[in-house]
């Protein structure tokens, strides 16, 4: 008959059995366990019985580094003084406080998610996916932007235009306007700028109150002028690349969990929103631990800036004149090729593939190839030319950037709404501003060239099938619509 053992029964049997004169290595081989295993149940049965078989928590009686209860509750309270703090905050402020011994911050996520303070999440991306980068010095590069989705008491939506200093992370700008328009966004960089001098650089996307790059206008709007009359060099990030002004928009987040939270819809006045902006990001640029900079408050960095000239700030009350002088000299006129490059001289000059099919003027000054597209300079070049032959700056300039088209056979094309056309069973892109408008398509001289009212707006290399060019020009308006019946 078969008796099942317990599990310190069977250990018991195997003590008695050394005990009676076998071997420690027989009783291990018939228990399926090591030597040091038995010698083990010999030692805690001579110390303890019985009782010293049965088994233990590993759990040790003392931890001398656990976070005293002291201690967690002020973890606790200081989360819900503040819901916007994460486990790095807290512990800045626990070390300004003195507490010894420094809780780290995995022990102090994990007391906040005892007490459902936060909800544990997995992150998305790892630290390692994202390329950082970080001027050397403050005030050599801003960036700037406009965040919206703050109302008023009434429901009013007005903006915010922000700034922050690549090096530091200090808020140079914070300004509440009605509407982000021209005159009151450069108002609040006139106000950045005599406040704290003028940075080397600003770093901006390509909005059209920042940029004439993809707006109607020949330019440079007023922010580019204002940049230009202070030496301050003015860079557009690539279309749909957030990630390049990154410092900005996480300087957002941090002011929707902090501010936002408990100012929005709470104020009669911008006046009012103005008062309590100024107060927050003053607690901000001097108070609050950035973990970026070692968990320093942004103030303390950029005051090692050096000091800056006067600004010019007259340029704000001017009226732009599109027949005024232009503040540079005279350029030649150029087609960006499909390879996002343009020649001159024999050279080629990179501009960007962003640019394909754009007019660009190009100004050579000081052994520099300067490339501005509807007056803002996109790209920048050392001036190459071969022994014996003159700089490009003695030519004389062609005058005009843009030209008529070209006349001979055409179709229309309806452009699409995200910008493109389709003709010979190829598609051609135009522009999303020219979206759900009529173009003409010809082909001139081995490429597609695509006008509107006789005038140029893209020119692309051909890339559809040449022998389905009969059938297009057959239908010169495009095919027509099927229209559905019920």
């Amino acid at each position: 008959m078969l008796v099942e053992l317990g599990l310190v029964e069977q250990r018991l049997k195997a003590v008695h059995e050394v005990l009676d004169g076998a071997t420690v290595t027989d009783v291990a081989k018939r228990n399926g366990v090591t030597r040091q295993t038995v010698h083990s149940w010999l030692r805690r049965y001579a110390s303890s019985g019985v009782a010293g078989l049965v088994d233990k928590t590993s759990k040790p009686e003392t931890c001398p580094h656990q976070m005293t209860p002291v201690v967690e509750a002020r973890i606790v309270e200081m989360r819900h003084a503040h819901p916007a703090w994460g486990p790095r905050t807290i512990r800045t402020h626990l070390a300004r406080e003195g507490i010894s011994p420094l809780p780290g911050r995995s022990s102090i996520y994990r007391a906040l998610i005892r007490h459902r303070l936060v909800e544990p999440t997995q992150r998305k991306r790892s630290r390692s996916d994202y390329k950082r980068w970080e001027r050397s010095k403050s005030m050599e590069l801003w960036q700037m932007d406009i965040v919206g989705r703050f109302y008023l008491a009434d429901g009013t939506e007005v903006k915010v235009v922000t700034g922050v200093d690549d090096h530091s992370r200090f808020c140079v700008c914070a300004r509440i306007v009605a509407r982000a328009t021209a005159k009151p966004v450069c108002d609040a960089l006139t106000f950045a700028l005599k406040r704290h001098g003028a940075p080397n650089e600003i770093l901006t996307d390509n909005g059209k109150v920042f940029t004439a790059r993809f707006g109607l206008g020949p330019g440079p709007v007023l922010f580019d002028r204002i940049c230009h009359n202070n030496g301050i060099k003015h860079r557009l990030t690539a279309p749909y690349s957030p990630t390049t002004t990154g410092k900005v928009e996480r300087f957002h987040r941090t002011y929707r969990d902090e501010f936002l939270v408990d100012h929005d819809r709470r104020h009669a006045t911008i006046e009012e929103a103005q008062q309590a902006l100024d107060a927050w990001v003053v607690k901000y640029n001097t108070e609050r631990p950035h973990q970026s900079l070692g968990d320093r408050p942004p103030a303390e960095r950029f005051a090692l800036a050096a000091p800056r000239d006067p600004v010019d700030t007259e340029v704000e009350l001017e009226e732009v004149d599109e027949h005024q002088a232009p503040l540079r000299p005279p350029g030649v006129s150029r087609w960006v090729d499909q390879r996002g490059s343009i020649g001159l001289n024999s050279f080629r000059y990179r501009v960007g593939p962003t640019f394909a099919g754009e007019p660009v003027e190009v100004v050579v000054q000081a052994g520099l190839v300067e490339i501005l597209h509807r007056g803002v300079l996109v790209a920048t070049h050392a001036e190459r030319r071969r022994d014996g032959t003159a700089p490009a700056s003695t030519k004389a300039p062609r005058a005009g950037r843009a030209r008529p088209a070209s006349s001979g056979m055409s179709v229309v094309r309806s452009v699409d709404s995200s910008g493109s056309i389709s003709f010979a069973g190829a598609s051609y892109r135009v522009g999303r501003s020219w979206g759900r408008r009529s173009v003409d398509v010809a082909i001139v001289a081995g490429s597609v060239q695509i006008s509107e009212n006789g005038r140029i707006i893209r020119v692309h290399q051909i890339r559809h099938d040449r022998t389905k060019e009969h059938g297009a020009f057959a239908t010169p308006k495009g095919r027509p619509r099927i229209k559905k019946t019920a």
